[in-house]
């Protein structure tokens, strides 16, 4: 969903998908579409896995796969920190160190090329900054690599609070915020809403159908100074 608002938002799919293909990593393709939903049109970004079973990846073997990508420094350093937020909250939940953690799902290959992917977004489209709001907080189970979880997902639970970010009650039952969606925020944005110059806004979409538009929105702008009459980068 955060890849997909960026594309909403102009990011250029052809520059994302050439930037993506630097990683050592096959078997998958990328897939987007236009969508809407009560009334709201946008984009829905998919990565399709041909491959059903995939190897189970410690931080130290991502790391290493990361580094040999021919990405930029920074892309590489992002998608890096990105990871070890996840492996660092998961290495508390499980009470052992950061280099024996493995990851399941965190260690697929659409979480390898969602985080990389946003990495990407950010750097192709100049943002210096980004901001969140509050996350919805809602309830129930999910099925998982160790069984079945209570909602929030513990990894996004401890993820956030890391941040201490602000979370508002949702009146629904499923999982809204993903460990991965959760580190993307707390490695990368702030949780406050800063005075700004909108310029364009992008609208990523996901799976699920939902009371209302299951997407997250993206809004890019200029910092703008009040009392000023001009916005600066």
């Amino acid at each position: 969903m955060f890849i997909g608002a960026m594309l909403d938002a102009g990011l250029s799919f052809d520059l994302l998908q050439t930037a993506l293909a630097q990683l050592p990593i096959e078997g998958y393709q990328l897939k987007v579409d236009n969508f809407s939903s009560h009334g709201i049109g946008g984009t829905r970004f998919q990565v399709l896995q041909s491959e059903q079973e995939q190897p189970v990846r410690s931080f130290t073997s991502i790391a290493a796969l990361l580094h040999e990508a021919p990405l930029s420094p920074a892309v590489r350093d992002t998608a890096l920190a990105i990871f070890r937020m996840l492996g660092e909250a998961e290495a508390k939940i499980h009470g052992v160190p950061l280099d024996e953690i493995h990851f399941h799902e965190l260690g697929a290959i659409d979480t390898i090329v969602d985080i990389t992917g946003a990495a990407i977004a950010v750097e192709l489209l100049g943002i210096s900054q980004l901001y969140a709001s509050p996350l919805p907080f809602a309830r129930g189970r999910a099925p998982m690599a160790h069984g079945l979880l209570p909602l929030p997902a513990p990894a996004t639970l401890e993820v956030l609070s890391r941040v201490k970010a602000p979370w508002v009650s949702c009146p629904v039952e499923g999982e809204l915020v993903t460990p991965t969606g959760a580190a993307i925020l707390a490695t990368l944005a702030r949780f406050e809403m800063p005075p700004m110059a909108i310029e364009r806004v992008g609208y990523g979409f996901g799976q699920r159908a939902m009371p209302w538009p299951n997407c997250l929105r993206v809004c890019l702008g200029e910092a703008y100074h009040i009392g000023s009459t001009k916005a600066e980068k």
